[in-house]
């Protein structure tokens, strides 16, 4: 019989891609998340009976030890930027993290890989960092050969970065930025499952921060997204201190509503947060070290951001109409 991997948070942003490099690997996969009813597109990744959603809740030792039963190996890559209510920081990042490891040690899983974030440090002044860091710990205590994945900032298709900014540019002439010249190492999404999967194959274990091939200011990433969606927007930087009062009072309205109108526009911890540099280190192991050429993002982003573009996919047509019409 074929082996056997749990992916908790498989139907997410990088698990889904774990999960179709997984089957195709020849491997049973084990998508665990909260919802497997809104996971069911990860059925057609494999075979039929092959890739599985399941019922999972990383907070109930029971309902990890179902999912793991009779798993080969492991890959958690169940995140938040929750800070608040039953799925926060400490329960996802550090609890969640520390139950997954501890289980798959109890019941003799081969391998784990966890997924971290680079800026992960216990001495972060982000708790979203701090709590990453403190989650590694517990996950290397309780399972010493786990790999360790530290992605930079990832993109691709369903990524909450692009997307989100591409949206914001069509709302009006300015596009204000939180930390314009904080610098970021994009990568893509699939090469970071190519490194869970080397994991998985036991091909390499350690720590790695997996950074693309270029690294730019936040700024610069904006300006790269706006010539690929053919628009032109003044990018004007919002001073941190302007950003924590903004961040502060969207934090007290979500908090006024008990966490029914949750704050997903800025929060005080993504203000910390994006005054730090999110690179790899220069001395940290990453994806050259398992033999992968990182995707550049100008490769890729113009496959899914055409949609922003003012006439979407007949951007060009029209552009070409317009010129003949001068021409004429």
């Amino acid at each position: 019989m074929s082996k056997l991997v749990t992916i908790y948070g498989g139907s997410g942003f990088l698990g889904r891609y774990v999960a179709r490099r997984m089957a195709k690997e020849g491997w049973r996969v084990r998508v665990a998340v909260r919802r497997p009813n809104e996971a069911l597109f990860v059925k057609p990744y494999g075979a039929v009976g092959q890739v599985e959603p399941i019922f999972c809740n990383i907070r109930d030792d029971a309902s990890v030890r179902a999912a793991m039963a009779g798993a080969d190996a492991v890959v958690n890559c169940v995140g938040t930027f929750d800070k608040r209510g039953k799925n926060n920081f400490g329960a996802v990042h550090v609890e969640g993290a520390s139950r997954i490891a501890r289980i798959a040690a109890e019941t003799g899983v081969e391998r784990l890989v966890h997924v971290s974030a680079i800026g992960a440090d216990p001495e972060s002044e982000s708790d979203y960092g701090r709590t990453k860091a403190e989650g590694e710990a517990a996950v290397l205590a309780a399972f010493p050969g786990a790999m360790i994945l530290r992605p930079s900032l990832m993109f691709g298709p369903e990524d909450g970065f692009y997307n989100r900014f591409a949206a914001m540019s069509r709302l009006g002439p300015v596009l204000a930025l939180v930390g314009a010249e904080t610098r970021f190492q994009p990568v893509y999404v699939d090469d970071v499952a190519r490194a869970a999967v080397a994991g998985v194959l036991g091909q390499a274990t350690g720590l790695y921060e997996l950074g693309g091939p270029e690294v730019a200011s936040f700024r610069e990433l904006m300006q790269d997204m706006l010539r690929v969606i053919n628009r032109r927007r003044m990018i004007v930087n919002m001073p941190f201190w302007a950003a924590r009062i903004m961040a502060g009072l969207l934090d007290f309205g979500s908090m006024l509503t008990g966490g029914l109108v949750s704050n997903r526009i800025l929060t005080r911890d993504q203000v910390r947060s994006l005054a730090n540099d999110n690179v790899a280190a220069p001395d940290a192991k990453g994806l050259a070290d398992l033999g992968i050429a990182p995707m550049p993002a100008e490769a890729v982003l113009p496959d899914y951001l055409w949609r922003f573009r003012p006439s979407g996919q007949y951007d060009a047509i029209t552009a070409s109409a317009r010129k003949l019409r001068k021409n004429g």
